[in-house]
């Protein structure tokens, strides 16, 4: 048996995916452990299928339920935050895919690599807020964090073999997301639906209203700063709509790596569980042919404001990452509960930063305590 998994996020658009690719390598992959927030209906059949010996439901109502549903099975249930942290450091497993959404991620991340379990990271803001604390740990206690997002699966995909001194830039591509072209006049009435409407990926929607903003770059490139060990000003954001080539790598004679393929969540989720190897997909392939032409634009970070605010929050430091997040979380929710207008999430991003006093340096509890005051702010702002 190959690797042995704990799927934070199971439910989720990365986690199901992740689960189908263990399907499709049943004797390669192994699920001990799934986690999810209240979807007991799905987490059950998806007990039934994969058979973990744990999960956890966040919702402790969700987690008595589920009890009940398997109590013709040998599973052990966890619940809450305490849960996660538990389900994170079963001895079984020797991987942990943290899928789940927002800083609830942290606290099961910095437990797993302490008790040694490599990190398989789609949950950007685990190391957006806690990039300082998360990437000296896993180097002192020797696991790998192995990128699930796809840009930065091609980053690391670009650079593997090549010396780290060696590398120039990263050129971070985007889609440009549902409203590429589109200007500042145009967003106004911009509704929930419009910003759902992807052009190439299929994710949840939080990522995907992100996308359409320009956040969910700023959060990426904030994660690759920490994630391949380079300043701001050497990561670049390349617009390439047709979401062919998924990044690249600029090194210091010139020379530009990229890592190209359809766009599947499936492979760099298959990457980062098999790697180094690589196992055989079923999946569409690339068409040259077919895709004639591959174009490249220079980002409008005048209209689409959250990625020049997160090159700001990112410039910044300190707890102020964690406030450009905290306030983008907020602000989505909110717009996806159509209580705000799609431009509103940049203003109240933009209001909580500029309220913020900068805590250097933050321990998680602080991290915390920022995301804590930024809603709370933001709450009587509204």
């Amino acid at each position: 048996m190959g690797r042995k998994i704990v799927l934070l996020g199971s439910t989720g658009s990365i986690g199901t995916q992740t689960l189908d690719v263990v399907r499709n390598n049943p004797k390669d992959l192994k699920v001990v452990g799934i986690a999810a927030n209240r979807s007991a209906d799905k987490v059950e059949q998806q007990v039934r299928e994969f058979r973990p010996e744990y999960v956890c439901m966040f919702d402790e109502k969700a987690a008595e339920d589920l009890k009940i549903r398997l109590a013709d099975m040998p599973v052990k249930v966890f619940s809450g935050m305490e849960g996660l942290v538990e389900i994170s450091t079963v001895p079984e497993a020797d991987t942990v895919l943290t899928a789940v959404v927002g800083m609830i991620g942290i606290r099961p991340t910095i437990a797993a690599i302490e008790s040694g379990k490599d990190i398989a990271l789609a949950n950007k803001e685990t190391l957006v807020t806690a990039g300082h604390i998360i990437m000296p740990l896993a180097a002192k206690n020797n696991v790998k964090i192995l990128p699930v997002d796809s840009e930065h699966s091609a980053i690391f995909q670009s650079l593997n073999g090549e010396p780290a001194d060696k590398l120039e830039k990263i050129l971070l591509t985007a889609s440009g997301g549902p409203f590429r072209g589109k200007k500042r006049e145009e967003l106004v009435e911009m509704t929930v639906d419009d910003a759902l409407k992807h052009p190439n990926w299929d994710m949840g929607p939080k990522v995907t209203i992100d996308s359409a903003s320009l956040v969910n770059k700023g959060l990426e490139v904030m994660e690759a700063k920490w994630l391949f060990g380079v300043d701001l000003d050497r990561i670049q954001v390349v617009v390439q709509p047709q979401s062919i080539i998924h990044s690249m790598v600029q090194f210091v004679d010139g020379a530009v790596m990229a890592q190209l393929g359809v766009p599947d969540m499936k492979l760099p989720i298959q990457y980062a569980l098999f790697y180094p190897d690589r196992m055989p997909m079923s999946e569409k392939r690339l068409d040259f042919f077919e895709l004639g032409s591959m174009t490249f634009e220079k980002p409008d970070t005048d209209t689409f404001r959250g990625l020049a605010l997160a090159f700001e929050a990112a410039k910044a430091g300190g707890s102020m990452p964690t406030v450009f997040n905290a306030a983008n979380e907020m602000a989505v929710k909110k717009f996806i509960n159509r209580e705000i207008k799609f431009l509103d999430i940049y203003r109240l991003i933009s209001d909580a930063m500029e309220h913020h006093t900068i805590v250097e340096n933050p321990n998680l509890d602080e991290i915390l305590k920022a995301e804590a005051e930024t809603y709370e702010y933001l709450e009587g702002r509204l």
